[in-house]
């Protein structure tokens, strides 16, 4: 057997080979990796590199090389389900970089950070002010999760006492112009329903890239052919949204003034505008 055959052949049974071990490992594998695996996804890749080009040794001694690493870090993986102690052992704990608005000096020098390394974690995360932060860990992986001061938190719908409707996922009905069924039946719909939805568009199945429809039952297509013009589809869900929005705005501007007219006259006009919007969002999301 020529070499360049054999070389081809033992990658080729290297690359299935390493393939299924990975499919094997799990998902952790291809995401963020623990010390462990990390060391165990360099061993099992040169592993393999080895056995596709060193034609001295047979190739199943490789495979027995891969297998032994991959069922020894399933074994590992199913100690840390089992252990704590092994889980902070083999991954270590998460460590404080940021507690009570205060920088932990001696953690940042544990995990080797200066606080330039410090800021331009913070900066990842769309913070430029270390005095807005009142919590930072770093986790086992190197993400940096933070918790900003109260006072610098987003404003939510629970702050105002709003309650919202359950957000749906957007499922994907069309992909590379043919329709899916089984995201169709997820919102209990079906082909005459999305066929309706086209001619509304003047467009057939076999135009549209990708389509989707949204918690509002609305559907947004992006076509093949970027040239054509499509009317707006969106016009209902934005109108409510608007209307959500300025319902919010009354009611925050109601929280914020210690005027008891004023807090009056808010409220008032939140309730009003609140009738308003559930009068009208049959209409809005069908």
């Amino acid at each position: 057997m020529p070499d360049w055959f054999e070389i081809a052949l033992r990658t080729l049974f290297a690359v299935v080979f390493l393939f299924l071990l990975t499919k094997l490992l799990g998902k952790r594998q291809v995401t963020q990796l623990s010390l462990f695996e990390y060391i165990t996804g360099i061993t099992i890749g040169n592993l393999a590199a080895f056995l596709s080009t060193d034609l001295d040794s047979h190739w199943s001694l490789g495979m027995i090389a891969l297998g032994v690493w991959a069922l020894f870090s399933l074994g590992i993986e199913f100690v840390q389900l089992k252990s704590k102690r092994a889980r902070d052992f083999l991954d270590g704990k998460a460590t404080v970089l940021i507690k009570d608005g205060q920088i932990q000096e001696a953690n940042l020098k544990k995990e080797r950070m200066t606080s330039d390394d410090l800021l331009e974690q913070l900066r990842k995360k769309d913070v430029f002010r270390m005095a807005d932060v009142e919590f930072a860990l770093m986790e086992t992986s190197g993400d940096l999760n933070i918790l900003l001061k109260k006072e610098n938190q987003p404003l939510t719908a629970s702050d105002l006492g709003i309650t919202v409707g359950v957000e749906q996922v957007s499922q994907a009905v069309i992909m590379d112009g043919k329709i899916m069924d089984e995201p169709l039946a997820a919102i209990k719909q079906d082909r005459t329903w999305l066929e309706g939805e086209l001619k509304k568009l003047n467009l057939t199945a076999d135009q549209v890239y990708l389509g989707q429809v949204d918690t509002y039952g609305q559907l947004s297509v992006d076509l093949y052919n970027d040239q054509i013009t499509l009317p707006e589809s969106q016009q209902k869900a934005q109108l409510l949204a608007i209307l959500k929005k300025c319902e919010a705005n009354l009611e925050m501007f109601g929280l914020s003034t210690e005027h008891k007219k004023a807090k009056a006259m808010y409220q008032r006009c939140a309730k009003k505008l609140d009738k308003v919007i559930t009068d009208v969002k049959p209409h809005l999301i069908q």
